[in-house]
Order: C-alpha cells, then sequence, then structure tokens
C-alpha cells in the first residue's frame, strides 16, 4: 500500500510531462496529458499519479492527509527558470529610455551603462538588503509560476562582491520555498579597475575568485559571457577549461549578438547549455542538434530589446536540439520575472506550439541546470512541485494573455500559494 499525506483530487486536465528527459524532436509535442486525475505525495514527494479507481485500490492516506479538490482545476509541474541573473542591486530604467529613443545595447555599453552600472549598485549594497531584495522578487517568481530558479552572480566582479551575491542565493535556498541553484559568472563582464587589463581581470579570475568560490561550495555551475567586447573564444576556451578542471558544471551565453564560436565550443566542452543563440549559424544548430548540450532560448531578450532578430526555435526544435525557456531576468535586457510570460512569448514569439513551450519551461529547463531527476515532471519519485490552475484547457495557458490563472502552488508537496498570496507554509 502505497503511504500519502496530501492528495489533489480530480483534476480535470494534468501535464505530467512525463517519460524521457530531455525531450527532443516530436517527443516535445508530447506533455502527459491525463484526465480526471489523482496524484497524491508523501514528505514533499509524488507517490502515485492516476485515475480515482487506482487511487483507491493502491494509496492509504494518514489520518491527517491533506485533501484538495482539483475539480476542474488544470495542473501542470512547477515552472523551471533555468536562466536568471537574480541578486543584483538598483535598475537601469534610464538606460531603458535611451533604448527608446534609439540608443542600442552596445552603445550603451560604450557610454559606460549597461552592466557596469548595476555592478556599481551591486557592490554598495549591504548583503542584507540585497537578499530582501532577493526576497521580494522571488515571491513574485514564485506567483508566476517558478518554483525551482537557476540564479548567477556577476555584478560584483571581484571576490568580496561576488561572494556576497552568491550567499544570499545560498542562504535564501533555505529561507523561502523556491529551490535554487547557483551558478558563478565572474566572466560576465571584465572587472571595470580591469578594463584596460582584461588580461589581469582573466589571471585574477583564474588563480583567486574562482577557486575561492569553489572551496566555500558558493556555485554549482560557472558561466562565461562569451562575444567580441566581453570574452572572446579564446578567453571563454581558456576560463571554461579552468572551470571544468575546478569543478563546476559548464554553461556559456553565446551568439547573442555575434556568432564568433561560443556554440560549438559548449558542445565540445559538454557543457550542460548555451543560452541566448539569437545570432547562432546553421553550423552551431547542427552541432546542437547531436549533443546533450541544452540550448536555453530566452525570448523576453529580443522583446525587451524590441529587436526583431529571435534565436531560431523553430529550427533548432525541428532538428533535434534540445530546447527550453528560461526568464534571463535582469536589469539591462530582460527585467521580467514571469514564466507564464515566457510560455506565452515561445509561443507568440518563437512559433512554438503550446505543448513544445511547456516542456521547455518544465522537464527541459530541469534539464538544464541538471535538476530533471527531482522536478520538471510529475512522476513518481519527484519533488511534488505542482501548480493549480482555472483555465478551462491547458491550451489556454497561452490563449488567454494577460491574466495569471494559477490559484495554487504546491512545492515540494506543501501548499506555498493561494489566491496570489503566499501561505507562509
Amino acid at each position: 500500500m502505497i503511504y500519502a499525506d496530501l492528495v489533489i483530487a480530480n483534476l480535470k486536465e494534468l501535464i505530467t510531462c512525463s517519460g524521457p528527459a530531455p525531450r527532443v524532436g516530436p517527443q516535445m509535442k508530447e506533455i502527459g496529458l491525463v484526465e480526471r486525475a489523482w496524484v497524491a505525495g508523501h514528505q514533499g514527494k509524488i507517490v502515485f499519479v492516476g485515475p480515482e479507481k487506482d487511487f483507491k485500490e493502491k494509496v492509504s492516506p494518514s489520518e491527517k492527509a491533506k485533501f484538495i479538490d482539483g475539480t476542474g482545476l488544470i495542473a501542470l509541474p512547477g515552472l523551471v527558470d533555468c536562466h536568471t541573473h537574480l541578486p543584483f542591486a538598483g535598475d537601469r530604467a534610464y538606460e531603458f529610455s535611451l533604448r527608446l529613443k534609439g540608443l542600442t545595447y552596445q552603445q550603451l555599453a560604450a557610454m559606460g551603462l549597461g552592466i557596469q552600472t548595476t555592478v556599481q549598485a551591486t557592490r554598495k549594497i549591504s548583503k542584507e538588503e540585497l537578499k530582501n531584495l532577493c526576497l521580494k522578487r522571488l515571491k513574485i517568481m514564485l506567483l508566476n509560476g517558478a518554483t525551482t530558479i537557476e540564479s548567477k552572480s556577476g555584478y560584483g566582479l571581484n571576490l568580496e562582491d561576488e561572494i556576497k551575491q552568491l550567499e544570499v542565493i545560498k542562504e535564501l535556498n533555505f529561507e523561502q520555498p523556491v529551490s535554487l541553484v547557483s551558478t558563478f559568472m565572474g566572466a560576465h563582464e571584465i572587472a571595470p579597475e580591469f578594463k584596460n587589463e582584461p588580461r589581469a581581470y582573466i589571471e585574477l579570475l583564474k588563480k583567486t575568485i574562482m577557486p575561492e568560490i569553489k572551496k566555500r561550495d558558493l556555485a554549482e555551475f560557472f558561466d562565461i559571457f562569451c562575444e567580441p567586447t566581453v570574452f572572446n573564444l579564446e578567453q571563454t576556451r581558456e576560463l571554461a577549461v579552468e572551470a571544468l578542471h575546478l569543478g563546476y558544471k559548464l554553461k556559456i551565453h553565446a551568439d547573442e549578438f555575434e556568432p564568433i564560436g561560443g556554440t560549438k565550443l559548449a558542445v565540445d566542452l559538454g557543457a550542460h547549455s548555451v543560452e541566448h543563440l539569437i545570432k547562432v549559424t546553421p553550423e552551431g544548430i547542427e552541432k546542437l542538434s547531436h549533443s546533450r548540450t541544452a540550448a536555453v532560448l530566452l525570448p523576453g531578450v529580443s522583446f525587451f530589446l524590441m529587436t526583431d532578430k529571435k534565436a531560431p526555435a523553430r529550427e533548432l526544435l525541428d532538428q533535434g536540439a534540445i530546447v527550453a525557456l528560461a526568464t534571463d531576468f535582469n536589469p539591462g535586457s530582460s527585467y521580467l520575472m514571469s514564466m507564464l510570460l515566457v510560455l506565452q512569448l515561445g509561443v507568440f514569439t518563437l512559433k512554438m506550439t503550446v505543448e513544445e513551450a511547456i516542456n521547455a519551461c518544465t522537464i527541459n529547463g530541469a534539464y538544464a541546470i541538471d535538476r530533471h531527476l527531482q522536478v520538471g515532471s510529475i512522476e513518481p519519485g519527484k519533488d511534488l512541485d505542482l501548480l493549480l490552475c482555472e483555465l478551462p484547457s491547458y491550451i489556454s495557458l497561452a490563449y488567454e494573455l494577460g491574466r495569471n490563472p494559477i490559484k495554487i502552488i504546491i512545492k515540494k508537496g506543501r501548499v506555498v500559494a493561494k489566491d496570489g498570496c503566499l501561505t507562509g507554509n
């Protein structure tokens, strides 16, 4: 007999995203839809998924088990935001106003704005103030469906302030419901004091900051911004190889503005994911389609920067690449905290089907941060992370724009939000 302390009964539709992970090719159109489904959990893990008849034969709820009536509700796995820059201070609203007047992202960077503006603000803020900012953002992100979030540093660009950002992430992982995955991105930009000495900054990263972050166990992943104006291909390779030597898992920002070979390098080095890909070449798509490296697409960036150029999602999907979607929440190019909106942008701007977008926001997002064995689908043994939505069908996740349909959010078997408010559980 299966024991349960939480039961969600009689769901109208349950999207499980169960099966092989990651999803590729035709599998991306399969979402494991179960009608009139029951789900049971025990101690935060899923123990049963199926019809009422099987539930009553196999599951024994405890005397204190919590029952949730899912009548008329649509359920899906908690969304996985596999690319964010959560811990930063300040904003770039002034920069945004200049872009509305016609200045490009690169022109603003040349003026001393861009990432460096956020670096200054993040260096000045205290750790507690930064933690409070992140806590408010995580509440918004959770209420918009994200139950697992990757979070990058990269706005300190020195040992002290990179540690500050990563310590905030580590501490918040135990102080609020969302599961956080840490990425060290000291290679987000050349630190301002080394602007004319990039070689010296690379040596500082390799000999001091990267080893110390790893020694303190503050980051699982290492990420690099591979672009001609930031870290060129050889510098990226040098830092990536060192990161792998130190025991980091690898991610690479590549082919956002210029295709200089970052995608091929990511695949060759066995990176878990390569991010952006707005300017990825046909050769890069081909390389990804025969790899286990996930293509993390960030449709909010093209939308926020108001550019016509978008990542070639259809080509990547049709050639069998592993495709995930994420917010890229950051102050300069995607001030976006809603994975629900990302799902919709995947459909409306990247020409994905609703089913493809759902898989890209759940199981493939989990794969991109090496969490696909724990989250991203509704299957026995995984964390019970579930969104219950008031919708006529799962198609309305994309069809109904401009509102949040989530009624209940369950994280590791606990109801953590209901009717748009955190429960405090």
